[in-house]
């Protein structure tokens, strides 16, 4: 009952944020249960399309983990334990919140799974859906909801496991390991010719190697701002990025990853993304927009925490528009950063999967 009440009193953004993860938790249970339907039609060759799914449940739950993050009902004050919500209580709080959102998008995807196969009411659409959701096959309820509640528990173990407070651990010190993980999913890659089954733990290394590697990236951009006799706005700009480069790093690193995957496949290479048949746009687009979306989250999240040093500036009579055009060069900075990643990564991996 607490947590619904936190639900019902949050401001507008923060709903929408919920639906926004209520969606995507849908989108990923649709390509779950069309993966179930074609298994049962014809089981052999459905596992590494199974296995593909958990691309997007991945970034399905760690969009739910970002928002769960950003929720101010969740976030620790004081005098809230005098009233019995000290962290233990605010973790439990913020997973269960999650774990509704989630759920709610599960059972959207279950209802509209059914509908469309005509075991609700009669074929929508003239029944054009049918044929690829195998509506002429029996469907086992029970596997699809088993396969539906792993997104909740996912989510909800994540938003508890992930704490609220920030890291202060060095950037550069998970920069080897990104690169290593890089390297190895490169060699995989060569190896497998980025088929189906080979090209997921491949890709799966690469995207890794970046997540590791992005505060790295992001804490060096930051610097490269302040060279050179740097003034008040790009002081404040590199300052701000170096500072939020372990929250916002490893998200940018998510997405640069999808980014490259993405130009590969757009540009005729040989790496098999996704192969979920007439639903691979659909999950395309769901991997795209979570990952876009968890990086907005993320930089929410630090607009958030710097909401005390801006206002000691404003109060110490520091102009509006400097803070504006400090924001404004921290987003064309990472935009700056990302371009050549992007395209390095993308680079790397045709010339793996060619040789």
């Amino acid at each position: 009952m607490l947590t619904l009440r936190l639900a019902r009193g949050s401001r507008p953004l923060v709903q929408v944020r919920r639906l926004l993860v209520a969606a995507a938790s849908a989108g990923t249970g649709f390509l779950l249960l069309f993966i179930l339907a074609c298994a049962v039609a014809r089981p052999e060759g459905q596992l590494p399309r199974l296995l593909w799914c958990l691309v997007p449940l991945a970034l399905t739950v760690q969009f739910a983990v970002a928002v769960a993050r950003t929720d101010p009902a969740t976030r620790p004050r004081e005098g809230l334990s005098a009233v019995g919500l000290g962290p233990v209580r605010l973790t439990v709080v913020a997973a269960v919140s999650t774990a509704i959102a989630c759920t709610l998008g599960s059972a959207l995807a279950l209802l509209l799974f059914l509908h469309l196969r005509g075991d609700l009411s009669g074929l929508p659409f003239d029944g054009a859906a049918a044929a690829a959701l195998r509506a002429d096959q029996p469907f086992p309820v029970a596997a699809g909801l088993t396969l539906l509640a792993v997104v909740p528990l996912a989510a909800a173990g994540g938003a508890a496991l992930v704490p609220h407070t920030r890291t202060t651990r060095p950037p550069q010190e998970s920069l080897p390991w990104g690169v290593a993980a890089f390297a190895g999913g490169l060699a995989v890659l060569a190896s497998a010719g980025g088929g189906t089954a080979g090209g997921l733990p491949g890709w799966v290394l690469v995207a890794a190697g970046l997540a590791l590697a992005g505060p790295a990236l992001t804490h060096g951009c930051g610097a490269l701002v302040q060279l050179v006799r740097p003034g008040a706005v790009r002081l404040l700009a590199g300052r701000a990025l170096q500072e939020e480069a372990g929250r916002i790093g490893r998200p940018l690193g998510v997405l640069c990853a999808v980014a490259s995957g993405a130009l590969v496949s757009l540009t005729g290479g040989p790496l098999t993304l996704l192969p979920l048949g007439p639903l691979t746009p659909v999950a395309a687009a769901l991997v795209g927009a979570c990952a876009a979306a968890t990086l907005l989250t993320a930089a929410v999240e630090s607009y958030q925490e710097r909401e005390a040093t801006r206002a000691a500036l404003l109060e110490l009579g520091t102009p509006a528009r400097v803070l504006r055009s400090a924001a404004l060069l921290r987003s064309g900075a990472l935009a700056a950063l990302c371009v050549p990643v992007v395209w390095g990564v993308a680079e790397l991996t045709r010339l793996a999967l060619t040789r």
